[in-house]
């Protein structure tokens, strides 16, 4: 009969080889940012700029693989899940690129 803490050992393999554990402690964070953010204090509004910047950050993320980082962000600043590449490549007034 296996230990406790070989059975530890093998469900802690398991989610980390489906992506489960990485993805879990990614949104403990964001719930840890979202519990710590105090409402009572007035986020400061973000220029258009920033938002833009904000945005691109995130694509960038998500086009890397970095999702768990991502979602903290989002969480984080509020970001929409997805504004879309095509509303950046219009504001950067830029043609779309390929996607690897």
């Amino acid at each position: 009969m296996a230990t406790v803490a070989e059975l530890k050992a093998v469900l802690k393999d398991t989610l980390e080889k489906r992506g489960v554990l990485g993805h879990l402690k990614a949104r403990i964070r964001a719930e840890v940012f979202n519990a710590l953010d105090d409402e009572s204090e007035p986020r400061p509004s973000l220029s258009h700029e920033n938002l833009l910047i904000n945005e691109l950050i995130r694509e960038y993320l998500e086009f890397n693989k970095y999702k768990y980082t991502a979602s903290v962000l989002i969480a984080e600043d509020h970001l929409q899940k997805e504004q879309g590449r095509s509303a950046n490549t219009e504001n950067l007034h830029a043609s779309p690129a390929m996607k690897r």
